[in-house]
């Protein structure tokens, strides 16, 4: 009887990489294929509510994979909190308009205080890949509950603002790590129809986490705000203690039983488990047959293809210049002329990049990775081309002048729609492909490296953007975002492939390869 690795797309559960390894933003996955009955007010999100509820045979349930991957990414809702804390804290400390430090923080020192989570962050990206493919993903997770909260008690009880930065880059390293871990653990747990939908919640809670930040920290002590931002690493550790392992990291490990509970409590009991795990067992076994070093793996055609993709789609992320809108928004607002108070400006954008995100995680499996990242791109060059103009007539003409007074609306509107188009492509996406475009062999390298270069580009964005603005203006900084998207642009529509619905060795095919030969069994 023959029994191919993989059964006709009609029939079969799923198909899946073997392991997958993402730094993240995120973000971002390698999942399953189901085909479902879309139906209901649930089909819009994707899945519909038979889907969730009912165990569907061979299909599988959702539920517990939606409930699996939304507890890891409440390690995103930590990060998100991490890197917002700086827009609300920051102004109170370098005005010194807060009692919950006894020592002053020159502006100097808040930009280190503000910016070294990137360095944190690029630090741990390389060694926690290594870390989570010797004790899984599970565990990775659990411990890092550990350095978050001593970095969250270092910045709540610091007596100087060296404590300060210790307790920022410790949660940096931290935050950091759920960037590689908590993606890969999702896009290992879920099937090929709901891929795209739990690999966008990731960047979904990124940014949850940062309009808690702003809501709460502009209207809260910093000591009250430093605590409830304490609690959630710890939180998220409790939750996430009960969901299973990645049942693709166990069979490789060779803990075939361990596997197969972990995919009934993924799938339900009535879902073909056997078949899966046999598939997952081949995988494994022709994964260590072809095992080659990394240096070996990434020589070949499709692994070179599918770095460069990943590498200059965190580069256009972040040369964007987001992170830089992001801190500086409070003062583009003020520049438009508006009379919204900064705590009020920084929720408006918090709330837009939440609903954006959550617009983009109910789209991306139906419109594509392509259409989201092409449209994203175009829609923030015209708005940072936008910006430039606004900003350039104000050094030309000053602020007073009518012509700049008759687009003072101007930079609104182009943040806000800048921030949307982000969310729903550049944020969450060029994670995603990370996960989705390699093979087994060089998963983990290339998320961990594509994450420590996404950070170190935000360090040196965020770093330099005031400093720029002074050498060459504030408009000209923008047009310069503005031009490194239109070749982002062109590069996506020439270079990136589409992988929505797609197998790895479908993947692997569109990048110029082969695809895994099929096993038979007599």
């Amino acid at each position: 009887m023959r029994s191919s690795l993989y059964r006709r797309r009609g029939s079969d559960p799923e198909r899946e990489p073997l392991l997958a390894a993402l730094p993240a933003s995120g973000f971002h996955n390698s999942f399953q294929d189901v085909r479902a009955d879309v139906n209901g007010g649930m089909a819009d999100m994707g899945v519909s509510q038979a889907e969730l509820v009912e165990q569907r045979g061979e299909g599988g349930r959702k539920l517990p994979q939606y409930i699996a991957a939304l507890s890891a990414t409440l390690g995103a809702l930590a990060a998100g909190s991490m890197l917002g804390w700086s827009a609300p804290v920051m102004v109170k400390l370098t005005d010194n308009s807060t009692s919950d430090y006894d020592f002053p923080v020159s502006v100097a020192q808040g930009d280190w205080i503000s910016s070294i989570i990137n360095l944190g962050a690029a630090f741990i990206c390389f060694p926690i890949g290594l870390v989570m493919d010797m004790i899984g993903r599970k565990k990775t997770m659990l411990l890092l509950v550990a350095p978050f909260t001593l970095g969250w008690l270092l910045i709540t009880f610091g007596s100087s603002v060296g404590m300060l930065i210790a307790g920022r880059f410790i949660t940096g390293v931290a935050g950091g790590a759920f960037c590689v871990t908590a993606p890969a653990y999702t896009s290992e747990i879920a099937q090929d129809s709901i891929r795209g939908t739990l690999g966008s919640y990731f960047q979904l809670m990124i940014t949850i986490g940062i309009l808690f930040a702003y809501a709460v920290g502009g209207y809260t002590s910093v000591f009250v705000f430093n605590i409830l931002c304490t609690c959630i690493p710890i939180v998220f550790g409790i939750v996430f203690f009960f969901m299973p392992e990645s049942p693709n990291f166990l069979v490789v490990k060779g803990r075939n039983d361990e596997a197969r509970e972990a995919l009934i409590k993924l799938r339900g009991s009535s879902y073909d488990v056997d078949y899966e795990l046999s598939n997952l067992k081949a995988k494994a076994e022709e994964s260590q047959r072809n095992k080659v070093s990394y240096l070996s793996a990434i020589k070949q055609k499709t692994a070179l293809k599918a770095i460069l993709i990943c590498y200059a789609l965190m580069l256009f992320q972040q040369l964007s210049g987001i992170n830089a809108v992001i801190f500086n928004a409070s003062q583009i607002f003020a520049d438009a002329g508006a009379t919204i108070p900064s705590t009020i400006s920084t929720i408006i954008i918090g709330v837009i990049q939440v609903v954006a995100t959550f617009i983009s995680s109910l789209v991306v499996d139906k419109l594509g990775r392509r259409i989201l990242l092409l449209l994203s791109a175009l829609v923030m060059c015209l708005c940072s081309t936008a910006l430039g103009v606004y900003f350039f007539l104000q050094q030309t003409h000053g602020a007073d002048a009518d012509i700049v007074q008759n687009i003072s609306w101007l930079p609104l509107v182009s943040l806000s729609l800048f921030f949307i188009a982000f969310s729903l492509g550049f944020g969450p996406i060029p994670w995603m492909m990370a996960g989705e475009l390699c093979q087994i062999d060089i998963k983990a390298f290339v998320g961990s490296t594509a994450g420590t270069l996404n950070w170190l580009l935000s360090f040196t964005v965020t770093s330099t953007f005031n400093s720029l603005n002074t050498a060459i203006g504030a408009g000209q900084v923008f047009w310069l975002f503005a031009g490194i998207m239109l070749v982002g642009f062109v590069f996506i529509f020439f270079v990136v492939p589409e992988t929505k619905g797609k197998s790895v060795d479908e993947i692997q095919v569109m990048l110029g390869g082969r695809p895994a030969q099929r096993t038979e069994e007599k």
